[in-house]
């Protein structure tokens, strides 16, 4: 779950702009009142200072920049600054997953295991990549690194899952020969199990990189799909208005 809120600079400089404009009203409001003393402008300013609050309200509401998102996740909360480095990151780390077995549902009866693995272990692979390569961005000055939540999702997910299943699945086909059916391995029924687990540990970190990203809605792409004829395609993922921080 992603909460937005706004950063003491944005806050300050608001309020800033609130309190001078409620200031200048009353100050009108007092100097007419004084000179005159008449009851009816002294109604007319009061009215006119409760619309000037009232718009300088909706006016902070409005133009206060958005710096700042965090996500609740199963490890606790992680701030992010949304800077265009980091929804680029997001929508990138959101797009390898849903479109992989990390998330992407495998029937009971079909798929084929030793691609999952593959698939995973991509996933691993692609996550890494950026941080190894030296094409991420640094950290960020405050806040939490979108890589930071890439990492939690290899070290505290994938990365068992793959140490676990990986070398059992591979050492029960090499005893097979040229033909693997992979229906016959004793251990079938108990990996689909464990990678349902997982995917169900990984829809939280997925969803809050499409939070993150700016992706209306993320949870509706990792719904299992609906194949019956006449159902309809998906639309393609849409991105939130990204603001002035991420230009």
């Amino acid at each position: 779950m992603a909460a937005r809120t706004w950063g003491p600079g944005a806050r300050t400089t608001a309020r800033a702009v609130l309190a001078g404009l409620v200031g200048a009203v009353i100050g009108i409001a007092a100097y007419s009142i004084a000179r005159t003393g008449g009851q009816t402008l002294s109604i007319v300013v009061g009215g006119l200072a409760g619309i000037a609050l009232a718009l300088g309200a909706e006016f902070y509401r409005q133009s206060a920049r958005m710096t700042e998102v965090k996500l609740t996740l199963p490890i606790g909360e992680m701030t992010f600054a949304p800077t265009a480095d980091a929804r680029q990151a997001a929508q990138r780390l959101f797009f390898q997953a849903a479109t992989r077995v990390a998330t992407r549902p495998l029937s009971d009866e079909g798929g084929n295991l030793r691609a999952a693995l593959a698939s995973l272990k991509s996933v691993v692979d692609l996550y890494r990549e950026p941080v190894e390569s030296g094409t991420a961005p640094p950290p960020p000055a405050a806040g939490d690194s979108v890589y930071a939540l890439a990492l939690t999702v290899i070290n505290h997910n994938l990365a068992p899952f793959l140490e676990t299943w990986h070398p059992k699945l591979d050492t029960w086909a090499a005893a097979q020969g040229d033909h693997v059916d992979e229906t016959a391995w004793p251990e079938n029924a108990a990996f689909r199990a464990d990678l349902k687990e997982l995917q169900e540990r990984l829809r939280p970190y997925i969803i809050g990189l499409g939070d993150l990203a700016g992706i209306r809605e993320p949870e509706q792409y990792l719904r299992r799909p609906d194949w019956r004829p006449g159902a309809g395609r998906p639309a393609l993922p849409q991105q939130q208005d990204a603001g002035p921080d991420a230009r």
